[in-house]
């Protein structure tokens, strides 16, 4: 036997099997259009849509941004005359015709298990026989197969008749209903943690509304038990508890100012705030970067705020850094400001900052602002039980957010696994 042959024959069994299947033989080679057929669903335009309207809809952009593998309830609803629309029997896969990026057509497939709901024009419903679900997991691991038969430049389109030659293996059916049931349920396990993420969250929220006073007030709503006597907090000029400063960016026409070793936050960096500590930078500069230009090396602990694009994002410096000059930077005096009871502060004044940013293209907040900007705080043993509570649920959170990824790993290996390489089907 060829090797392209044993390939091949490789290709028709996945790497990991039920023990029930293991000698169930290979699987069938097929095309997605032999299993099933593919429609369009009909219009259900924006301007249709409406909190009380009749009629439950799946519209394209939500296959994106609002559902996982399965759709288990709906988010909008439209005005629609029902007999302009196409309606759901319930056990369709639906997979988007339109789009940005072309990889994240397979992978935003859904099933939709519901009876009874309109489906939006840009969205391809596929019917088949066989296990929707299981071939639901199939299509997002053939995404990379679906990207090329992707069309256009800007606006991306994914036409069903270029699906349906696409070539798949079909296991029997008894096989499809355990791996599908095996999937969701892992699902079901990533979806309850997220679910525990966003109420850890909610809670973290809630409690940095009630630890810190309301605007005007001087005395938080919630106070720990041996505070609750302590009086009222006081107002200080933020000069007068920590250092400020800013950055700069050091000339980019000097190849040697950069990739020097020292981190530098910079609005690349904005998807890293407001999570705590930052702890590493997309771009470094060098010390020749530094000793050129206004940047200014902060030392671990310094207390950092997007003033521009990002306004209002804010992080501790996990380590020595520098940054931009879109950046305020404070280092706090440890005798009168709790480094991290002001980074919760920062988090609780964020849509503050927001609503007084001014421009057009980028909002920004004058450095002028920062120099007469005031806080109001406790003793610095207050300040240290208010930032030991929230740092503590933030370690909550990350740990439960580290589980989630883990699942998350734990099911990308599984897909893998589970299903003949889809480049071995192209072989």
């Amino acid at each position: 036997m060829s090797k392209a042959m044993k390939d091949e024959k490789k290709a028709l069994v996945p790497r990991l099997r039920f023990p029930e299947f293991r000698d169930a033989g290979e699987w069938e080679k097929t095309t997605i259009g032999e299993i099933g057929k593919f429609y369009y669903g009909k219009s259900a335009p924006k301007w249709s849509l409406e909190e009380d309207a009749p009629t439950p809809c799946v519209r394209y952009g939500e296959l994106y941004t609002k559902f996982g593998p399965i759709i288990t309830e709906t988010y909008s609803r439209t005005n629609i005359d029902p007999g302009k629309l196409r309606f759901s029997k319930g056990g369709e896969i639906l997979v988007p015709r339109v789009g940005e990026k072309t990889e994240d057509f397979g992978k935003c497939c859904c099933y939709l298990p519901l009876g009874d709901i309109a489906i939006g024009e840009m969205i391809s419903v596929f019917e088949t026989a066989q296990n929707p679900l299981f071939y639901t997991y199939y299509f997002r691991r053939l995404y990379r197969q679906f990207s090329k038969v992707v069309e256009g430049q800007n606006v991306k389109n994914l036409y069903y008749v270029e699906l349906e030659p696409l070539e798949i293996y079909r296991p029997p059916l008894t096989e499809q209903q355990k791996i599908a049931d095996c999937l969701s349920s892992l699902d079901a396990l990533i979806a309850a943690q997220a679910d525990k993420i966003d109420a850890l969250k909610t809670h973290k929220k809630g409690l940095i509304q009630q630890l810190f006073p309301r605007e005007g007030k001087t005395v938080p709503r919630l106070r720990f038990p041996e505070f609750q006597e302590a009086g009222e907090w006081t107002e200080h000029r933020l000069e007068n508890m920590a250092k400020r400063g800013s950055g700069h960016t050091p000339n980019k026409k000097f190849p040697s100012y950069y990739n020097g070793g020292i981190k530098w936050v910079s609005l690349a960096d904005s998807n890293k705030l407001d999570d705590g500590y930052i702890y590493d930078t997309k771009v470094e500069i060098s010390d020749d970067g530094i000793n050129n230009s206004s940047a200014v090396l902060y030392p671990a602990g310094t207390v950092i705020l997007s003033r521009d694009a990002g306004v209002g994002k804010s992080a501790v410096l996990y380590s020595p850094m520098a940054v931009s000059q879109h950046f305020m930077a404070w280092q706090c005096y440890e005798n009168m400001l709790s480094n991290w009871f002001f980074y919760y502060l920062l988090q609780k004044l964020k849509a503050t900052f927001e609503s007084i940013a001014v421009g057009n293209a980028i909002k920004t907040i004058g450095a002028a602002y920062f120099k007469e900007m005031t806080i109001t705080a406790p003793s610095l043993p207050e300040q240290q039980k208010i930032a030991d509570c929230l740092v503590s649920l933030d370690g909550m959170i990350a740990a439960h957010t580290e589980k989630l990824d883990s699942l998350k790993t734990h099911k990308n290996g599984l897909m893998q696994q589970l299903f003949p390489s889809p480049e071995a089907v192209e072989a």
